[in-house]
């Protein structure tokens, strides 16, 4: 395997401007990404507010978070399967409606979080 020479610092930088350029092409590319940024921006200080202590709040939160790694990964997934070709072929469909199903779990879970901790 060959050395990218990047090591160190220089690889942890490295790896912060792909993970920002992933964001960035996720929030351009992705609406439902999108609307998930800004339902996190509307839920911190809602969180903030309603958490009876830090374990609420976190989960709250974090709640919101594991949903836009969700919708991250299945984004990562949809543009493989459609990089690789456009025909129909059953197993891209399967990965398809995967990252899909994921992403809905997150979007209950979610939901089955705030409602236990606000009621």
């Amino acid at each position: 395997m060959a050395a990218s020479g990047n090591t160190g610092l220089k690889r942890i930088i490295k790896a912060g401007q792909y993970s920002w350029q992933g964001i960035r092409a996720a929030y351009q590319h992705e609406e439902a990404f999108r609307q998930e940024v800004w339902i996190l921006l509307i839920a911190i200080p809602l969180a903030l507010w309603f958490g009876a202590d830090g374990l609420e709040r976190a989960l709250l939160i974090g709640s919101i978070f594991l949903l836009l790694i969700v919708e991250l990964l299945n984004s990562a997934v949809e543009a493989v399967v459609d990089r690789i070709g456009v025909e129909r072929h059953e197993l891209a469909g399967r990965a398809k409606d995967m990252g899909s199903a994921a992403v809905t779990i997150a979007i209950i879970n979610a939901i089955v979080l705030w409602l236990v901790v606000l009621f």
